[in-house]
């Protein structure tokens, strides 16, 4: 399973006030935090900062760098703030995102192309959110042969189905669902990955909602979440639904997770 860690977002005030004040020392933390918390990726994002993101982006990445051995999500619609981060970033980063929205694709294939570059493919057109499992793999299927044609490679491109809220339509949930086994199915060697916490807005016992809903997308084929690691028990339901998935080798991550005390919960 592939962790992004989420929480170095500047759309998160105490994030954000970080980053305006040059807080080093706290970035760095919360970098350390996430990967020993066991994400694989840590999610860099500067957007609020429309004027300074790319600026900021880059000395995001570098400040993760300096403290973890962790390669960055770098998180931004902006090509020149992808490529200047890019520039800093050492090793293989993912580019969170590219779409099926022509503004978006136009500006970042060229980034992509012919790279070794991982990249999350959001299922988004010009025609907006889809609502069902259809038009989800309909999207997947353009945007995943389009990417394979620029020579981004297969194991490279993790699509997201796109997550929406149970609470305005109660089709949402497993629509996302029956689109993330259709999408493993049809694509060999592409993973899938999604914030999932939009399924529980508006809601009651979010924390709950969004910890099941994981639960049943590994079961339906997800392999890489873009969360929050500090959660524990999201963490310790992960471990256990990927094993009775049959996504762990003798149980291996789990029976370490339980000798490493991360269900004491």
């Amino acid at each position: 399973m592939i962790i992004v860690g989420e929480l170095i977002n500047a759309s998160r005030k105490a994030v954000g006030q970080a980053i305006e004040a040059g807080d080093a020392d706290a970035i760095k933390q919360l970098a350390i935090d996430q990967r020993e918390a066991g994400a694989d990726f840590i999610d860099v994002n500067a957007g609020v900062f429309v004027e300074k993101e790319t600026e900021y982006l880059k000395w995001l990445v570098k400040l993760v760098q300096e403290a973890t051995d962790a390669p960055c999500c770098i998180d931004s619609p902006n090509p020149a703030a992808i490529e200047t981060a890019l520039a800093v970033h050492k090793g293989t980063p993912v580019i969170n995102s590219i779409s099926l929205e022509k503004d978006r694709y136009e500006k970042l294939i060229p980034i992509l192309k012919d790279s070794d570059l991982k990249v999350v493919a959001l299922c988004m057109s010009d025609d907006g959110m889809p609502e069902t499992a259809d038009a989800r793999v309909d999207i997947a299927e353009r945007l995943v042969g389009k990417l394979l044609e620029n020579g981004v490679k297969v194991e490279n491109i993790h699509v997201d189905p796109l997550v929406q809220p149970l609470g305005t339509n109660d089709r949402y949930a497993v629509e996302f669902l029956e689109a993330v086994e259709r999408i493993m199915d049809k694509f060999p060697g592409v993973h899938t990955l999604c914030g999932l916490s939009n399924v529980s807005f508006g809601l009651p016992e979010r924390k709950l909602i969004n910890q099941i809903f994981m639960a049943m997308a590994i079961a339906r084929g997800l392999d890489g979440a873009i969360i929050n690691p500090l959660d524990k028990r999201m963490m310790a339901n992960i471990i256990v639904a990927n094993a009775l998935a049959g996504n762990d080798n003798f149980c291996a991550d789990l029976l370490a997770a339980f000798r490493a005390k991360k269900f004491d919960l």
